[in-house]
C-alpha cells in the first residue's frame, strides 16, 4: 500500500523538534501512533516501520530526539543515550502526541505509542505521565524506575527477549505483576531463544524473523484494539 511521507517540524516547550512523519495515502480517518527510537537515533529502520504503520492504515510520527544526530556504533550510541535528557524526552514525546492530534486526518484523538530499548522505555514513562496514550507497545524497553508503571491506565503490551543483556526476565515479571495489581489491562510476551532488538531487520546478526513478524501481528492487533 502507497503512504506519503515527509520531515516534519512540530512545536515543544517553546523550540520545534523535528520528525518523520508517514501517512496512508487514502483519505479518511486514521488512528495515530508515535514511535520512539532505540539508542541509535532517528535512522531509516525507525522511517521504514513508520512506512509500515502507514500501510497498515495509521499516521505514524516518529520524533526525532536527537535533533539530527545518528549513532552507527554502539559506543557511540551509547554516549547518545547517556546525554539525553529523559525527561526532556519525554516532553518532545507528549509533544508529537499533541501535533498528530492536531492533524485532521487522525482520528481518535487518543494516541498510540510504540518505542524500541531506549524507546521502549520511554514509551512507558511517557504512558504514566500522559492521559492522553490510549495504548502502548513496548519492545524490549524498561524504566529505571519501576514506580512510573503506578500512573498507567491505558493497555500496555510488552514484548521481550528471553536473552536480553539488559533487562533481566525478573523485572519483567515484576512489571508485569505491577500491571496486575493495578488493573492497567496489559500483555506481556517473552520471545524464547530471542535476544534484545529481535525486531531490528537492519542487523541481521541479533534479527529473528519468527518473533519479529509475531511481535509485529501483535503490535497491529493491540492498536487496532484499542485505538
Amino acid at each position: 500500500m502507497a503512504h506519503i511521507q515527509q520531515m516534519v517540524d512540530f512545536p515543544s516547550n517553546g523550540d520545534t523538534v523535528p520528525g518523520y512523519l508517514a501517512e496512508p495515502a487514502q483519505g479518511g480517518a486514521s488512528p495515530g501512533v508515535v514511535l520512539i527510537q532505540e539508542w541509535w537515533g532517528l535512522v531509516p529502520h525507525i522511517k521504514e516501520v513508520a512506512g509500515r504503520f502507514a500501510d497498515q492504515g495509521f499516521v505514524a510520527l516518529a520524533p526525532d530526539l536527537y535533533h539530527g544526530r545518528q549513532a552507527a556504533e554502539p559506543d557511540e550510541a551509547r554516549k547518545l543515550a547517556m546525554e539525553l535528557d529523559r525527561q526532556h524526552a519525554v516532553l518532545e514525546i507528549i509533544a508529537a502526541i499533541h501535533y498528530l492530534q492536531g492533524l485532521p486526518k487522525v482520528q481518535p484523538k487518543r494516541i498510540g505509542v510504540v518505542g524500541w530499548c531506549m524507546g521502549g522505555s520511554l514509551a512507558i514513562v511517557t504512558a504514566g505521565q500522559c492521559a492522553e496514550v490510549g495504548a502502548t507497545v513496548a519492545f524490549y524497553g524498561m524504566p529505571r524506575e519501576l514506580s512510573v508503571v503506578q500512573g498507567i491506565t491505558a493497555p500496555l503490551l510488552g514484548l521481550y527477549a528471553e536473552h536480553d543483556h539488559g533487562i533481566t526476565l525478573e523485572s519483567v515479571h515484576m512489571l508485569e505483576q505491577m500491571l496486575e495489581q493495578q488493573g492497567t489491562p496489559h500483555e506481556i510476551h517473552i520471545y524464547p531463544g530471542a535476544n534484545h532488538a529481535f525486531f531490528n531487520d537492519a542487523r541481521p546478526q541479533i534479527y529473528d524473523p519468527q518473533a519479529a513478524a509475531d511481535a509485529w501481528q501483535r503490535t497491529l492487533d493491540w492498536f487496532r484494539r484499542y485505538l
